[in-house]
């Protein structure tokens, strides 16, 4: 009888031995051994788990320039793929003034998120037109057409008015909306105006056939930075309209000069489009209008 409870004593001491050892292993195998070779010895050392390691806390992103305004009246945030000219024409601005309203000293380094005053300084985001009424003043051209003449209509880049074309409305009033609009092109409509797809008019034409401006009005774009629209020419009519001229061969105006309506401003081309043709946008305070509702019958 003693032997046998030696025995039940032993057995248990070894059964218990054995739950040890297992214990241990379980509780030690997250924790694989690193070898480290570096000076040719295997040291083992053991990697802590992820849970354990102490990670320090991102730094949070500072706030965009502007941030504070964001949803304003009179406020635009930057999105993936804006440049300032694509913001100054969404908003019916010169991309200049834009860029000088925000203290923006190199209009390239805009950055998605930052938040942007499109409205002069001091004017009411909330106002009719959120702009105060303000005609552009047409002065001579000086410099810029040393040869014009006023009895010579192709020396001045002014267009004839066509005979058969509708009665010349009255002198424009001083509204923002009283402007006498011009086709700016003579060819035929090949697209028609649709806010989702084509914000403007497609007039086609032969390669080097005239542009004409659409109104009096001054260049605050010409040139081809505006993905899509090739070689560009933008004008600003008053606090209200832009007009847009898109895919031309060759631009004729510089930015800041000031056009006569009829005034050759470019030459039709091809240039970031499949066809030769001329892209032309109407847009009240950036929004984007049919054209063919404001131009005169033909």
């Amino acid at each position: 009888m003693t032997k046998n409870r030696s025995m039940d004593t032993k057995l248990c001491a070894a059964l218990a031995a054995a739950v040890l050892l297992l214990a241990g292993c379980a509780t030690s195998k997250n924790h694989a051994p690193v070898e480290d070779r570096s000076n040719g010895s295997r040291t083992a050392a053991v990697v802590p788990p992820a849970s354990a390691a102490s990670s320090p806390e991102a730094p949070k992103e500072a706030p965009k320039p502007g941030a504070e305004n964001a949803g304003k009246a009179g406020y635009y945030t930057v999105k993936p793929g804006d440049t300032m000219i694509r913001i100054g024409l969404e908003n019916g601005q010169n991309w200049k003034d834009i860029a000088k309203w925000n203290g923006i000293e190199n209009p390239n380094l805009i950055e998605v998120g930052q938040v942007l005053r499109v409205i002069p300084p001091g004017v009411d985001p909330n106002g009719a037109n959120g702009n105060k009424t303000a005609k552009v003043e047409v002065k001579p051209l000086g410099s810029a057409q040393p040869n014009a003449s006023p009895a010579s209509g192709a020396a001045s880049g002014v267009a004839p008015t066509p005979a058969a074309s509708s009665p010349v409305p009255p002198s424009p009033k001083e509204g923002d909306d009283d402007i006498n609009w011009l086709w700016p092109a003579t060819g035929p409509v090949a697209g028609v105006f649709d806010e989702s797809k084509s914000k403007g008019l497609a007039i086609t034409g032969k390669a080097g056939d005239p542009v004409f401006a659409a109104a009096d009005g001054r260049v605050v774009y010409a040139g081809s930075g505006l993905r899509g629209y090739g070689n560009l020419v933008i004008l600003k009519h008053n606090n209200t309209y832009l007009t847009a001229y898109a895919h031309n061969q060759t631009l004729l105006v510089k930015e800041d000069q000031t056009v006569r309506r009829g005034q050759k401003i470019a030459e039709m081309g091809s240039t970031d489009a499949e066809r030769v043709q001329l892209h032309f946008e109407i847009r009240k305070l950036g929004k984007p209008i049919d054209p063919a509702k404001l131009l005169p019958p033909r």
